[in-house]
């Protein structure tokens, strides 16, 4: 998996920011050609805090607004359920990233503890 907006932390500082309030985040997009249509969902963002979710999914908005709605028949459904989950902070993905990082900080301080047995 790979988390945009996260530069320079490591799995503690990623810890930090979701028990301040830090959301991980994927957004929605669709786009279509006549037939065929795809659903697709951005990488997964760290958006902190304090910084505004509906911004950071706005290219994925206005992708799905663009080129979403012109394949039949799952275009302007598809189109309109990624909008929507765009406008509402897109999917909220903490539990699952979280849940993966406490595996990782886990494993680190396992390894850690093997060394220093050694």
């Amino acid at each position: 998996m790979k988390i945009k907006n996260i530069e320079g932390l490591s799995a503690y500082d990623l810890q930090q920011e979701a028990e301040k309030g830090g959301k991980f985040v994927y957004f929605a997009f669709t786009i279509s050609l006549l037939v065929i249509t795809f659903k697709r969902t951005s990488g997964v963002y760290l958006v902190r805090k304090g910084e505004r979710i509906v911004s950071k999914g706005l290219p994925f908005t206005m992708i799905s607004a663009l080129f979403g709605w012109w394949g039949l028949p799952f275009g302007p459904k598809y189109t309109l359920e990624s909008i929507r989950t765009n406008l509402n902070g897109g999917k909220d993905v903490t539990d699952e990233v979280m849940a993966t990082v406490a595996g990782h900080i886990l494993f680190r301080e396992t390894q850690a503890e093997k060394a220093h047995q050694h």
